[in-house]
């Protein structure tokens, strides 16, 4: 069965199951599940791992040794088996189907995969995975998720701060989960619990913010000028090339054509007048930039 980020550690509370799968492309988040299910593997009795990675040359008769095999003294084991391409080939794709239908309860599974694409999650090996234990898809944090999330941790370390406070650290720290966690935990370290003051965190945090050309146009189709300056500005300091940004904002600007052409050609043939017609393809654009529906 497939469980949401937020549902496995009252899924871990209740019970134990012999396999898992995590797979996703959030470096910090997939460690912290990856942890959480270690964790309640030892409390469940599986005292332990054996590490497996699936690199190039990876024999997958190792698996399968290491699925067959008890741990030292019989010992329950858990097989902590990591796939960085995320494609384990005709052999390793057998070996993942043959442990997924011949459990053992001395024995449990975690597969750590990268995110998948769709023919890929339609495979049998995953589908395989899926259907004989619990399948956790990790992905990277929306914009509008961070703050929440920023909120949450700080809690952990019984310190809040303001509405404000919370977008100057959404700021400094977007695109970069594994720093932002970092940057939190030192406000726990410097800062003492309870509300904390604009200035005295502004002051302890760096910008650890990483951007890529796709926020840069999120930004700009959203019409948040000052974000897209502030992208724009990091992703010069990284060293990013000017004509990839430039090649992105004319594919912007294609599409947002091809978007207003389409909607005039539908609206032409009814009553609505010219003019009525334009103010409504440009409200249309302004809620979805994209053309999405």
């Amino acid at each position: 069965m497939e469980i949401r980020l937020s549902q496995l550690a009252g899924h871990l509370e209740r019970t134990f199951a012999p396999l898992y799968v995590v797979h996703g492309d959030e470096p910090l988040l997939a460690m912290e599940a990856g942890d959480a299910i270690r964790a309640a593997a030892r409390r469940a009795g599986f005292d332990e791992r054996e590490l497996l990675v699936a690199e190039p040359g990876f024999k997958w008769d190792a698996l399968l040794a290491a699925s067959a095999n008890l741990g030292l003294f019989g010992a329950r084991k858990l097989v902590d088996m990591r796939i960085p391409s995320g494609k384990p080939g005709v052999e390793g794709a057998r070996a993942l189907e043959f442990c997924a239908s011949h459990p053992t309860p001395d024995q449990a599974l975690l597969v750590t995969l990268p995110r998948l694409d769709r023919a890929t999650q339609a495979s049998g090996w995953f589908a395989a995975l899926v259907d004989a234990g619990v399948a956790i898809a990790v992905a990277p944090l929306g914009r509008d998720e961070l703050p929440s999330w920023i909120a949450a941790r700080l809690a952990l370390q019984k310190q809040r701060v303001g509405r404000e406070t919370l977008a100057f650290l959404v700021q400094r720290c977007e695109g970069n989960l594994l720093a932002a966690r970092q940057e939190i935990e030192k406000l726990g370290l410097l800062l003492p619990e309870g509300d904390l003051d604009s200035e005295t965190v502004e002051r302890a945090v760096t910008d650890v913010a990483r951007y890529d050309v796709f926020q840069l146009s999120e930004a700009w189709l959203a019409g948040d000028a000052a974000r897209a300056l502030r992208i724009i500005g990091a992703l010069e300091a990284e060293g990013e090339g000017l004509q990839l940004l430039l090649w992105q904002l004319s594919e912007d600007l294609h599409t947002l054509a091809l978007r207003r052409e389409e909607f005039l050609a539908a609206v032409s043939g009814s009553a609505m007048s010219s003019v009525a017609a334009e103010s409504l393809v440009t409200e249309r654009l302004s809620q979805d930039p994209s053309g999405d529906h």
